[in-house]
């Protein structure tokens, strides 16, 4: 697999809002957030998509995804949320690196919807949403 944005971003050669890191897992805010909390959770093992992914790196994800859903829940003050994962071009993947997205759901707002209204992360913004999904994750 060739180099993407995501191995980029783990090797730190582009700098992000990194909310989690161990050996096999990177999560990041987003810089283009569908919400407030907007979190891409990344196998560091480059696959382009989901069945090429190792079970190894995939029980890695499985592991971590359910606590810094929590962590981004609690950070957001949010209850509801998606968990997206796309797999290919015509699957709307647009980053050819498995990748989930954790997308909190503000107030009313419900579902995916076939629209993809994309923000803007600030640096400020981000620098504290990241410090507070950290300090979720923190609490155990």
């Amino acid at each position: 697999m060739s180099e993407t944005i995501f191995t980029r971003i783990i090797e730190g050669q582009i700098p992000s809002h990194r909310v989690y890191e161990d050996e096999k897992v990177f999560a990041f805010l987003d810089i283009a957030p569908l919400s407030p909390g907007h979190t891409l959770v990344v196998p560091k093992e480059p696959a382009a998509t989901l069945d090429a992914l190792s079970e190894e790196s995939a029980a890695a994800v499985g592991r971590v995804l359910p606590r810094i859903a929590r962590a981004v829940m609690a950070a957001t003050g949010t209850r509801d949320y998606n968990v997206l994962q796309n797999n290919g071009v015509a699957a709307h993947q647009a980053v050819p690196h498995v990748h989930f997205h954790v997308i909190p759901k503000p107030g009313d707002a419900r579902g995916l919807g076939i629209d993809w209204p994309a923000g803007r992360l600030e640096a400020e913004d981000g620098k504290r949403m990241a410090a507070a999904v950290v300090a979720e994750l923190a609490k155990g």
